[in-house]
């Protein structure tokens, strides 16, 4: 591989824009689990964003675009490649009329927040969901009924040849745990929301008690990537998995939560390969017990060797499993 280090720190010209080498992506991820990345570049305006895309595509250099990693387990060797971080530097939110306008880099906690002192109604399920806008349009996120493409109303990407384009909602194809985005390899920038007005005190009393279930009944205090399968069809996998006799299951440093078995945690210092083989066990016990094939929600970034292991180049927030 080139020695690209330098050259991507020179195609970085605002002064917003940052670049690490050897960043360890454990800093990066909810799972607080990764090894180094290459270089983790922040990118501080669209030319720059734009250039740093097209050099990797030219270059063939590998990238990976990061919101706030809340749902994705980075290898323990890290990184061979580009890490581009939307978190920093695209975070704008500004609320005119029934309109909530959020960048790809606003965490979703904030833009809730932003809709109560807006007094907008109708991003309450968002409020407890650890991930960026950008991140939760990739995937659908949602929760306790609702899901982004009930708000969006339409999205400024980029392309992967660094071109900006407008997408309305319906051009999104939005459905489960699934967007256009990633199949196009779009880059999101920012979203447009449309909201609906509401009484703030009413607002404000949906997020208390959304978020006070979530602190019941998830594994908060620890390290994780939220719900770590899809819910199969007609099924919960958290059940299932309770049901297999896997509740405190625990590889290393991984453990099967206790509180929801439908999260595996970071108990102890775990390894990525400790998730990854405690995931591999838990799908192998439930098709012997049930015959349902249990898919991974969270993405891999990176090498990993053995069953379910590859590189997925995206890892963003998604609809958090509740029974």
């Amino acid at each position: 591989m080139i020695d690209f280090d330098q050259a991507v720190t020179a195609l970085l010209r605002s002064e917003k824009s940052r670049c690490l080498r050897m960043e360890p992506m454990s800093r990066h991820t909810t799972f607080r689990i990764g090894g180094p990345a290459r270089v983790f570049a922040c990118p501080g305006d669209e030319r720059d964003l734009a250039a740093l895309v097209c050099f990797c595509r030219e270059q063939e250099i590998p990238w990976a675009v990061l919101g706030n990693g809340s749902n994705l387990l980075v290898s323990d060797s890290g990184y061979e490649g580009v890490v581009i971080s939307m978190e920093e530097n695209w975070n704008v939110c500004e609320a005119e009329g029934t309109r909530l306008r959020a960048g790809a880099g606003l965490l979703l906690p904030k833009a809730s927040r932003a809709a109560l002192d807006a007094s907008l109604a109708g991003l309450e399920f968002a409020c407890g969901i650890p991930g960026t806008v950008g991140g939760a349009l990739v995937m659908n996120a949602g929760a306790y009924g609702r899901e982004m493409k009930d708000v969006v109303r339409r999205v400024r990407v980029m392309t992967m040849e660094g071109q900006v384009m407008t997408l309305e909602a319906d051009a999104l194809e939005l459905g489960y745990r699934t967007s256009v985005i990633p199949k196009k390899g779009y880059i999101v920038l920012e979203a447009e929301l449309e909201l609906v007005p509401g009484s703030r005190e009413r607002i404000r009393r949906e997020m208390e008690e959304l978020s006070a279930k979530r602190r019941d009944k998830q594994p908060l205090e620890y390290p994780s990537a939220g719900s770590t399968f899809k819910r199969p069809a007609g099924y919960f996998a958290g059940k299932l998995i309770d049901d297999a006799g896997l509740r405190g299951f625990t590889v290393g440093g991984a453990q099967v939560s206790e509180k929801h078995c439908g999260f595996v945690i970071n108990r102890e210092n775990a390894t990525a390969a400790d998730v990854l083989s405690l995931c591999d066990q838990v799908r192998k016990r439930v098709k012997e017990a049930f015959g349902v094939e249990l898919e991974l929600e969270v993405k891999r970034l990176g090498n990993f060797e053995g069953p379910g292991g590859g590189m997925d180049r995206d890892g963003e927030p998604k609809e958090q499993e509740t029974e």
